[in-house]
């Protein structure tokens, strides 16, 4: 199956262009409005999950963050992005991997993903992804998925769409809600696609004693 995740999207990556695909958003406003209302020092370790070639590292480079981390199942995607980067390329860590068989070597003030998990559709999948992000978040989460007003398919693929009540949900062991928006993204296609965007701060269970 990961085989064939990974085979799915590198091929995108190898034919289609920013303009040929429905994700490509030229400023990722909310992403960015969301890693700054949490106050961060520019030394605070962000990923960028199944960020890909996405525009989202390149404002944070300009607003002077210096640990940027972004992970991509397509090798070809990391290729684009550092190719568009040039020499900023280098300060930037590149990671190809499947979200569910990451091993983190160190935790994240904030985990960023846009349209990575709404492709996670089994309970399996999810309990992976939820299991790694526990581990490797130790300040911040932000998650965009299309929302119930959304698509059903993306780039061919079925995904599970979201509210913003089962989104908590299923962050429910370890985050807390902070904010939920939603918000139209418009396609190079000129068509709308409706996204939930949620942000998270990191709870370590607390064991009381009775």
């Amino acid at each position: 199956m990961t085989l064939d995740r990974k085979e799915h999207w590198e091929k995108v990556y190898k034919t289609k262009n920013p303009d040929q695909v429905s994700w490509t958003q030229e400023i990722p406003k909310t992403s960015v409005e969301f890693i700054n209302s949490f106050g961060l020092k520019k030394t605070a370790k962000i990923i960028d999950i199944g960020g890909g070639d996405s525009t989202l590292v390149d404002f944070l480079l300009e607003e002077g963050f210096e640990n940027v981390t972004v992970l991509d199942i397509s090798s070809k995607s990391l290729e684009k992005a550092k190719n568009r980067l040039g020499e900023k390329a280098t300060k930037v860590n590149w990671i190809v991997s499947d979200i569910t068989e990451f091993e983190p070597n160190t935790t994240y003030d904030v985990w960023h993903d846009r349209a990575t998990f709404h492709f996670l559709t089994t309970t399996e999948q999810i309990e992976k992804y939820l299991k790694i992000a526990r581990k490797s978040v130790s300040g911040f989460l932000i998650i965009g998925t299309f929302s119930q007003n959304g698509p059903k398919k993306c780039s061919g693929l079925e995904i599970k769409q979201y509210n913003e009540k089962e989104l908590t949900s299923e962050l429910n062991d370890g985050f807390q809600k902070i904010k939920c928006v939603t918000e139209d993204h418009l396609t190079p296609f000129d068509t709308k696609q409706n996204f939930l965007f949620c942000s998270f701060k990191r709870q370590l269970n607390l064991i009381t004693i009775s």
